[in-house]
């Protein structure tokens, strides 16, 4: 506030320009959730605003200015696309305390029951509901160069979208499943400090890095292993407004629970993350980053369902099929 200003002003005047000032701040800094998704419908083909069970096509452009239209598709009856069309697609390597754990000892596993009663006011019957939610930590050191993001390149044509089929090659395997938060870069990006990052961030949508683990072993690079055709599932929604760094994502195989850990535990977040690789890569609107995966994955095989979801985002779904079926 300028001088001049605070010298005619009483306290009491003071505290409601103040007050006034912190609730405009606030006001700009908060955001009201929205999910977007990429999708056709006839001869539609565009971004839609999710409200309720219908998609609202939007004009204008996603990345820029946009506007809602009058036109609404109900989600049962679109085809969902691939949630951008991204100039690079990258992912990284050991961005978990419990992924990176080296041997069993080295996790501790903590299981948080919650217990909820409600009472019916008409019959008076009591029920109770009980859930439990599993979290890893590690409790060794995060060794060294994991301590900075690790990207590695998965090519863009490895992306399908949510309902496309995960192809396994004949000679690839063993394939794994991973369950990852995937950031969506709003508008070019190049040397942001981690305070600005998020304002270059559009969203986060589900993801799912599968991985060839014999080609990831054996070959030099992870090009084939990571970013083959189909390796990368992703959407089908774009989420923005929410808190990154505190979403619970869980990875299904055929309905069971195969991870189930928050983004909370990532050992980069995703200022972090987006800060670091903008010191090297230019980013554009539109590319996507996979954040890393959590816990033990296992092999996926043609038959199988995986569905990859993320508090607030929405649910991944793929089948598995084999290269000749």
């Amino acid at each position: 506030m300028p001088r001049s200003l605070r010298r005619i002003c009483s306290p009491c005047c003071l505290a409601l320009l103040l007050g006034a000032t912190l609730f405009a701040a606030g006001a700009a800094r908060a955001e009201e959730p929205l999910r977007f998704a990429r999708f056709t419908a006839g001869d539609t083909t565009g971004y839609g605003v999710l409200e309720g069970e219908r998609l609202r096509l939007i004009r204008g452009e996603l990345f820029g200015k946009w506007s809602r239209t009058d036109r609404t598709f109900a989600i049962d009856e679109v085809n969902f696309l691939v949630p951008t069309r991204p100039t690079q697609v990258i992912a990284l390597a050991g961005n978990y305390h419990s992924h990176i754990a080296t041997d069993q000892e080295s996790v501790l596993t903590i299981v948080a029951t919650t217990t909820r009663t409600t009472t019916n006011l008409r019959s008076g019957e009591t029920t109770s509901k009980t859930s439990s939610q599993t979290e890893y930590r590690s409790s060794a050191e995060v060794p060294e160069k994991f301590r900075i993001p690790q990207p590695f390149f998965k090519s863009p044509s490895c992306l399908t979208a949510h309902e496309g089929e995960i192809v396994i090659p004949a000679e690839a395997e063993t394939v794994h499943f991973e369950a990852e938060l995937v950031i969506v870069i709003g508008k070019e990006t190049k040397d942001v400090t981690r305070e600005d990052a998020l304002d270059y961030v559009f969203g986060v949508t589900c993801g799912n890095d599968v991985s060839a683990r014999v080609w990831q072993k054996n070959d030099v690079q992870w090009w084939r292993a990571k970013g083959s055709d189909t390796f990368g599932p992703c959407g089908p929604f774009i989420a923005r407004g929410l808190d990154y760094d505190d979403l619970l994502t869980q990875l299904r195989l055929n309905g069971e629970v195969m991870q189930e850990e928050s983004t909370g535990h990532m050992i980069n977040d995703v200022a972090t993350t987006v800060s670091f690789i903008s010191q090297h890569v230019t980013l554009h609107p539109g590319d996507l980053i996979y954040t890393g995966t959590s816990g033990k994955t296992a092999a996926i095989q043609p038959g199988d369902i995986v569905e990859v979801e993320i508090e607030g985002v929405g649910v991944l779904r793929n089948r598995v099929v084999g290269e000749a079926d």
